[in-house]
């Protein structure tokens, strides 16, 4: 990866031509944040628009990293599965994405991309100062990674599971490069261990259907649980029903949408009342509320 490098004060390419915005994942279509940024844009009649961009796993990235230089783009959010590409696709990085190896930022200046991880940004914000006995993490991808490190220094073990056992294999070792206590379980290790832990992560897709059930399954978690669900949807899913109906503390992926949108403001070179625009175009999309859940 190339060496970390933090830019005090950069701006996006200002070139008149760099209009557009990319989200780029394999379901980037489904995704909500064309609908919470282009309604801000045109507001702020910029002549920028955001667009979807689907690109499957195992597409050409060296095809898609010359379409992010080209000169009409300012810069890419990226999704799943290609946050950990994100991070070795910029000749420079910041200490985040050094840290994490994962990226859901890419911006152009002139023919080089700057990596950066918003991710880390919002789930500190909406975590806050807390220290954690125990954590729980369903789920070993980008997000994952982006909570290990907004964790560091804040939980005494960490335990991992993930369908994909590579995947839970990278992020123990991301864990131990960390300084981090942490072990790798099984799913229904997790899910047990879960009922005792103080903080839930659900890093999955699970939860986007409504039929899914609470990613730790149907069981009550400890009083002083908190639990961090990075799924969005119309509906509340099923994690963050359980949460509210056991008077937990709690973070849901709608949370998580507005912090690391609000944290691309500075980056993108945009004015502060960006972010107001970003949170009242959010509320309309979530019914006219898009106020933090009790954490």
């Amino acid at each position: 990866m190339p060496s970390s490098h933090q830019r005090k004060g950069t701006s996006v390419e200002t070139s008149t031509s760099a209009r557009r915005l990319f989200l780029i994942g394999s379901e980037a279509s489904k995704a909500m944040s064309p609908d919470l940024w282009n309604p801000v844009l045109r507001k702020m009649t910029i002549g920028w628009s955001y667009e979807a961009w689907d690109v499957p796993a195992g597409a050409s990235m060296a095809e898609v990293r010359a379409k992010l230089l080209e000169t009409d783009v300012v810069a890419a959010n990226v999704t799943m599965p290609h946050k950990q590409w994100a991070a070795g696709a910029g000749e420079t990085v910041t200490d985040p994405v050094r840290l994490s190896g994962a990226a859901n930022l890419l911006v152009r200046h002139e023919k080089q991309l700057e990596a950066h991880n918003t991710d880390i940004t919002a789930v500190t914000a909406l975590h806050g100062d807390r220290s954690e006995r125990h954590a729980v993490m369903f789920g070993a991808g980008g997000a994952a990674r982006a909570t290990l490190v907004a964790l560091k220094d804040r939980v005494d073990h960490v335990s991992i599971a993930d369908r994909d056992s590579e995947a839970s294999r990278q992020l123990l070792e991301l864990a131990a490069r960390l300084g981090m206590d942490a072990s790798e379980t099984t799913w229904d290790g997790a899910q047990r261990q879960a009922l005792r832990a103080s903080l839930i992560v659900n890093a999955t897709p699970l939860g986007k259907n409504r039929q899914d059930g609470p990613v730790w399954g149907m069981a009550g978690l400890a009083d002083d649980a908190m639990v961090y669900d990075f799924v969005y949807a119309k509906h509340v899913t099923a994690s963050i029903a359980s949460a509210k109906e056991q008077g937990l503390r709690y973070a849901d992926g709608w949370d998580h949408l507005r912090e690391q949108a609000a944290a691309m403001v500075p980056v993108l070179g945009l004015p502060p009342q960006t972010g107001l625009l970003l949170e009242r175009t959010l509320a309309t999309i979530h019914g006219g509320s898009a106020a933090v859940g009790p954490i």
